[in-house]
């Protein structure tokens, strides 16, 4: 068996010019950036790094987060609450119940994610537990109550290899 070159990582390709011209400006995206590294950096240390006033840093995060471009929070794990097993579970369902079904999904503490979707399945949810039995009653007893569902597939995390919320701006 040959040892064959790791091929280096792709850049993601660059969306159309008008996408997303005059969205964010570049002390915009620099202060994004510098917020992806460490959301708690004061303003006066990211107007210094930046060479802009803290005003305007204070001002274009606030005006950052007010318009949806950015979240500034504290994510804990799963692991920080003993939420040790995720799983990827697919759904068939009845179409016409496929908005409450979703709704309902939402409402389930374990669920981080619930995406309608196309191809195979019309819902994708991402899902944490404390452990199997947890899965399991999860599956038999609370997804076997909800009407509408046709079937499911699940699949077990076994490892993450890769877990990121930075996106790249620039």
């Amino acid at each position: 068996m040959t040892d064959q070159p790791s091929l280096p990582s792709q850049p993601l390709p660059q969306p159309p010019e008008q996408a997303g011209a005059g969205i964010l400006d570049e002390i915009d995206q620099r202060v994004i950036k510098v917020l992806q590294i460490d959301g708690r950096r004061p303003n006066t240390e990211i107007a210094r790094e930046l060479r802009v006033s803290e005003t305007t840093v204070r001002k274009r995060i606030s005006q950052l987060v007010s318009r949806g471009f950015i979240n500034i929070v504290a994510v804990p794990t799963p692991r920080a609450i003993g939420m040790n097993l995720s799983a990827i579970i697919g759904f068939s369902v009845k179409l016409p119940q496929l908005q409450d079904i979703s709704e309902e999904l939402k409402r389930q503490r374990e669920v981080r994610y619930v995406g309608v979707s196309t191809g195979r399945y019309d819902i994708i949810v991402e899902a944490f537990f404390f452990d199997q039995r947890h899965f399991l009653d999860f599956i038999s007893n609370r997804l076997g109550r909800m009407q509408g569902i046709t079937g499911l597939e699940t699949s077990v995390i076994l490892e993450v290899v890769k877990f990121s919320y930075e996106w790249e701006i620039a």
